[in-house]
């Protein structure tokens, strides 16, 4: 079985935007923008469901979500934040790599669920670049 998309990322051996990233975690922003912006967290080590992590990278996880969140308010000031986590293929997790969304909701509200357009890696790295000059320092 080869690397999930996730772990390929993290590998270097598939391009991907990358707003920052640790020993613990990394946040990106995802080609498939479902809010204003959306962006991943997700864990460094390959982690099916949010029951395969370790207390250390629960905790780092949620501190990233959370700035992620306020990264987001200062950057885009958007109407609310989205957070939404699945785990397992009933839940609707379709990469086996747990990974928190998080995403500014659209002017309307919420998020787009349906079909969305894949942004090329130019735009990605135009919203981490807008991103990263609002994350919170440590």
């Amino acid at each position: 079985m080869g690397l999930d998309p996730f772990c390929a990322y993290l590998k270097g051996s598939r391009p991907f935007t990358f707003v920052t990233r640790n020993t613990l975690t990394a946040v990106m922003v995802t080609q498939e923008q479902r809010g204003k912006p959306h962006l991943l967290v997700i864990p460094t080590r390959h982690r099916e469901t949010i029951l395969d992590l370790t207390d250390d990278e629960c905790a780092a996880l949620m501190v990233e979500v959370r700035n992620a969140a306020t990264a987001i308010d200062a950057a885009y000031q958007r109407p609310g934040i989205s957070v939404w986590q699945n785990n397992g293929e009933a839940a609707s997790q379709s990469i086996r790599h747990v990974h928190f969304h998080v995403a500014g909701t659209l002017d309307s509200g919420g998020t787009e669920w349906g079909p969305v357009e894949e942004l090329p890696l130019a735009k990605t790295e135009l919203i981490a670049k807008q991103v990263r000059a609002h994350w919170p320092s440590s």
